[in-house]
């Protein structure tokens, strides 16, 4: 099966908002409905002025009927809104699913009797494939099924899954065995233990994923919902007793009418959380879909969630923080020599050494001395690095050029009759290594001539995300194997808070836990299976795809780019998301005080005149003020959709910070823009009716 992931629709595509607003339609039924009990209350207020219209209309009901009829338009509207604000929200990642359906081909597997590549296979549809069976992959064949190579190397194709073109190594014995169904061998000849029975593929999780409806609510949210439930009962209960006061009222007053029941109504859901509680699935949804843009696949929202929580990061060093690959810095002579000698001996003993680290050399001794060779002499004899010798470079012309490591290549030396050691070789070895870096010793023939420095190179950028991160009171900690010299240098470079060297997978555990007891919330990357103990502790654990099988089962996220400093956009993602949460939470609160300025003097003004003071917006009628309320709380809630399937940007500012700037946006923005907007309806409510 072949597979394309789908370019992200805009919010306002033609095609996703007419299915959006089908299914919001749909999703009115009250056995759907009352997963969102806010917006099932707002529904049967609906109703019930929907049956007052009606009796308006049959002339059994006092109030007008053009002003209950028009109430309960904007109320049935208000729940529209709010479930087109869901519909959107699950329809674009629906949309993705169903194209992720159509392009999926069936696909043939050779299965195996015995994992070698001697055996004879035997030819078998896809979708017969089970947990532990073996197939063989060859060049341009599809891989039929998610599985882990337990022989042989392949360079394969995973665009498919992860939309990058460049093909990566997938070999057994290593952390990068897991593969993925749907990619494709490009060259080489693999054998797969299949690890997913038909329906459980990765590519089925994904699909499931990504499709909104199947999302489940956080704890975070089932808590802000409770709240809003809470909030929502308080008001229904003073809706309730505002009546028989006014019944009262209007006795001893001896003036006035009492409140109607469809203004009772409409004070209900104009009080009510209405706002919040419309977009706060989309918020939910949208941020796992913001995460998938980045081709990242959340496996839940808890995890989503606990990521914008995380106190502690444990980032592995290599290719998170460190581009991975050791890179030629600097040559230092030693023994009287000069650089140019060094360069010049370097280069000869890297010609043949196609190592990330040989071609930083010749890189290194073209761009700074000019030295442009490519290939060894045609008489060269290539000395191989192993790990007996430590040593490789090649023989040409009757000379010995090596490289290596410092004991080794004084050994080498020796044995071609060499006995005086530069008196400083020591020193610059030593100094190199104290500064995180590795040296290595260049010879030719029976003497050294200097030192390479290689340098593990942390990546651009990387000190100002950790300075975000300390800002936003997360602490890092670096893990590596590395020895505590090497570690200590590459951390002060990088400015970790933290780092743990020479790390075993029970260090990364107990690292883990005692945070954990500590009362921090930690996340740790990982792709080997050594990794997968510190995956299941951690309470956001991010898994590469190209790692082993039991790494992407103990994670909760996995990256399709194998990026470990995707990690910091996750956290970024997840703080992304309570942001959103809670400053629509404000707003939406917030928004309340303009209305009790609207309708409460409309609907007591015949009884207490003196309440006409509290219309500091002059709105036109009591009717008009508040039908206009009732229109602005339902056309805030559209208003407000891209902001949820967007989220609020983020700011990497400590928690006091962010509380003030929200309730000054938001807050103060949630105080003034009913009292503008309510103002604006009004005065065109006003000229219609």
């Amino acid at each position: 099966m072949s597979t394309h992931i789908p370019q992200q629709k805009s919010i306002f595509d033609p095609e996703l908002m007419r299915g959006a607003f089908i299914a919001s339609l749909r999703k009115l039924d009250p056995r759907d409905l009352w997963r969102n009990p806010v917006m099932l209350c707002v529904e049967l207020a609906g109703l019930v002025t929907l049956a007052t219209f009606v009796m308006s209309l049959a002339g059994a009901n006092r109030e007008p009927a053009l002003f209950t009829g028009s109430v309960s338009l904007w109320l049935w509207l208000t729940v529209i809104f709010a479930t087109f604000a869901e519909a959107l929200a699950e329809g674009r990642g629906k949309a993705r699913a169903a194209s992720l359906r159509k392009s999926r081909t069936e696909v043939t597997a050779r299965l195996l009797a015995k994992p070698d590549f001697q055996g004879a296979a035997t030819t078998v549809d896809a979708g017969r494939l089970r947990k532990g069976d073996l197939i063989l992959v060859e060049a341009n064949a599809t891989i039929a099924g998610d599985g882990d190579v337990v022989a042989g190397a392949a360079l394969v194709n995973e665009s498919a899954v992860t939309g990058e073109s460049a093909p990566v190594i997938r070999e057994s014995g290593g952390d990068r065995s897991a593969v993925t169904g749907g990619t494709t061998v490009i060259s080489g000849s693999i054998i797969v233990r299949i690890t997913a029975n038909p329906g459980e593929t990765f590519l089925d999780r994904m699909i499931s994923l990504i499709e909104g409806a199947k999302r489940r609510k956080t704890p975070n949210e089932v808590a802000l919902e409770v709240l809003l439930i809470a909030l929502t009962l308080v008001f229904l209960l003073v809706c309730a007793n505002i009546s028989p006061l006014s019944v009262y009222s209007v006795k001893a007053a001896g003036q006035g009418t009492p409140v109607s029941l469809t203004t009772l109504v409409a004070l209900f859901v104009c009080l009510a959380p209405t706002t919040i509680a419309a977009l706060l699935p989309a918020i939910g949804i949208a941020g796992m879909d913001r995460l998938f843009q980045k081709n990242v696949i959340a496996l839940s929202g808890r995890a989503i969630e606990a990521a914008g929580d995380v106190n502690v990061l444990l980032l592995d060093k290599t290719g998170t923080i460190t581009h991975g690959n050791r890179e030629a810095v600097a040559f230092v002579p030693v023994g009287g020599h000069t650089e140019q000698e060094l360069a010049e001996a370097a280069l000869t003993a890297s010609l043949a050494d196609e190592t990330p680290e040989g071609r930083s050399v010749v890189a290194l001794a073209g761009s700074k001395y000019g030295l442009r060779r490519d290939a060894p002499p045609a008489d060269a004899e290539v000395i191989d690095f192993s790990a007996e010798t430590r040593l490789s470079g090649i023989d040409t012309g009757g000379r010995h050029y090596r490289k290596g490591a410092a004991d080794a290549t004084i050994a080498f030396v020796r044995s071609l009759g060499g006995r005086a050691i530069a008196p400083d070789l020591e020193d610059v070895v030593d100094r190199i290594a104290r500064a995180g870096a590795t040296p290595l010793v260049v010879s030719r023939d029976s003497e050294i001539v200097g030192v390479i420095n290689l340098k593990d190179i942390v990546k651009a950028g990387i000190q100002e995300r950790f300075l975000q991160l300390r800002t936003m009171g997360i602490r890092t900690v670096m893990i590596t194997g590395d020895n505590q010299l090497t570690a200590a240098a590459i951390a002060a470079e990088a400015q970790v808070d933290d780092f743990l060297a020479q790390a075993k997978p029970e260090d990364k555990l107990r690292l883990i836990r005692e945070n954990q007891e500590a009362g921090y919330m930690v996340a740790m990357t990982g792709d080997g299976t050594n990794d997968a103990p510190a995956l299941a502790q951690a309470d956001v654990a991010v898994a590469m795809n190209s790692g082993t099988q039991p790494a992407r089962e103990a994670a909760n996220i996995i990256d399709l780019d194998s990026n470990p400093t995707k990690l910091l956009d996750i956290v970024e993602v997840g703080k992304q998301i309570l942001m959103t949460r809670g400053n629509l939470t404000t707003f939406s609160i917030s928004n309340d005080v303009a209305k009790y300025f609207a309708i409460v003097p409309a609907m007591l003004l015949t009884i207490y005149p003196q309440l006409g003071r509290l219309n500091v917006m002059h709105l036109a009628t009591p009717s008009s003020a508040i039908l206009s309320a009732v229109i602005f709380n339902a056309v805030i809630i559209p208003l407000l959709v891209p902001l949820a399937l967007k989220g609020t940007r983020f700011r990497p500012l400590p928690a006091e910070k962010l509380l003030i700037h929200n309730l000054l946006i938001y807050g103060a923005g949630g105080i003034v823009a009913p009292f503008i907007g309510i103002k604006a309806i009004d005065m065109v409510v006003a000229m219609i009716v």
